[in-house]
């Protein structure tokens, strides 16, 4: 335990972590570019403030775990330096994360919001701790950045069950959250269901891992997707991201380069795009380079086999320039300029475009692909029960066929 400012001797095991953690903040190098100087990291954030306004909706959801939250206030305030905060941000960032995944299993409620306000009262607390204020702009963005990644899942991918294969998959944060300040997100549900699961077909078995990535341009744009899914290209058998989307499940065959959607990510920043004017995404302080369309990898006939509540589409439909149709094959779009991908315009098909072109860089035969699930309005847990039921069936349907 952390005690006295930190005026202790750690375990060999936690000074390592620190020391490596201590590396890799210096040597974040995409970050690091991007960093803007100019901002004030020690400012809370438009999904910060927010806050008071879930407790006074959600309060029993919000202060679940108020245990982690509150020792993590308690310790950053005590830390003397920036080895002390790393130190405190590796406990309770993995902490955070399987906390939330135990919690979700215990209660059965389907839940992944306790999660998302913890982190950010987490957040919060953190950029008005003495230590932090005390860091240069770009050591603070990366402590931030650092305890944004653990607190997703980095740090606990670890297939270690013997399993036959491997899968990955990421869900996203709760998000337009003006319109229902209860929002849930069932693909955030999803990820805390499944993660580190077991699952078998017919002999052959699987592991899930999984992640959770944020609502927010700004963290796509500074490298976070590439950064979570670039080491797992070489390990894994399949890779799928899941967000919530529409009526039924849609596989999205055809993601698109550009942004397009009218809409705001979690800190109610527009990025200028719509259907007239789409826009490529950044990576690195460039545009993210790459053609207008890739396509999918998942094993689509297995995965359609998942007996469920809804039907599952593989989904071609696609917009350009100059027209909105649904190619057969990735050859038919060779000319086109994309404004909407078989996912959207919005983070959704983002992440998975940015993962299957990872995919055709470091790994080309390897299953990649996104799930859209049926859309929910604020919480529903029991259908975001279903929806977790029927994306378990899938994975375990896919098994032979990866």
């Amino acid at each position: 335990m952390i005690r006295n400012k930190f005026k202790y001797k750690p375990s060999n095991s936690l000074s390592k972590a620190v020391f490596i953690s201590l590396l890799s903040l210096s040597s974040l190098t995409t970050f690091a570019n991007s960093t803007d100087l100019t901002n004030n990291w020690t400012k809370s954030t438009v999904e910060e403030l927010r806050i008071s306004a879930a407790e006074k909706k959600l309060p029993r959801v919000v202060e679940l775990l108020s245990k982690r939250t509150t020792e993590f206030s308690q310790q950053v305030n005590k830390a003397l330096n920036l080895t002390a905060l790393t130190q405190v941000i590796i406990l309770h960032g993995n902490g955070l994360w399987q906390d939330s995944v135990k919690l979700l299993n215990q209660r059965n409620d389907f839940d992944d919001r306790s999660l998302y306000w913890s982190r950010l009262k987490m957040t919060k607390a953190l950029r008005t701790a003495p230590a932090f204020i005390k860091l240069l702009p770009m050591q603070q963005q990366q402590v931030l950045w650092k305890f944004e990644l653990l607190s997703r899942g980095q740090q606990d991918i670890k297939f270690n069950k013997n399993a036959d294969k491997k899968i990955l998959i990421t869900g996203f944060d709760p998000f337009f959250l003006d319109k229902n300040i209860d929002q849930s997100n069932p693909s955030g549900v999803t990820a805390l269901a499944l993660d580190d699961l077991f699952i078998s077909n017919d002999g052959q078995s699987a592991e899930i891992e999984s992640l959770i990535v944020p609502v927010r341009f700004a963290d796509f744009d500074q490298g976070m997707i590439e950064q979570l899914l670039t080491p797992y290209f070489s390990q894994v058998d399949m890779i799928i991201t899941i967000s919530m989307g529409r009526k039924d499940f849609d596989l999205e065959r055809f993601p698109g380069l550009r942004r397009s959607a009218n809409a705001p990510g979690n800190l109610n920043v527009y990025t200028g795009a719509n259907s007239q004017k789409p826009l490529i995404p950044l990576l690195n302080n460039k545009s993210l380079a790459g053609p207008e369309f890739v396509e999918f990898s998942l094993p689509v006939t297995a995965m359609q086999k998942a007996i469920g509540d809804y039907k599952i589409n593989d989904n071609h439909k696609i917009t350009t320039m100059e027209k909105t149709f649904e190619p057969v094959v990735l050859s038919e779009l060779a000319q086109e300029v994309s404004v909407q991908g078989s996912g959207g315009g919005y983070l959704s098909n983002e992440i998975s475009y940015r993962s299957i072109l990872l995919r055709n860089q470091y790994n080309s035969e390897l299953p990649v692909g996104h799930i859209h699930t049926p859309r929910i309005k604020a919480f529903e847990p029991k259908t975001s029960a279903k929806i977790v039921k029927q994306i378990k069936q899938m994975l375990t349907q896919a098994i032979k066929d990866i």
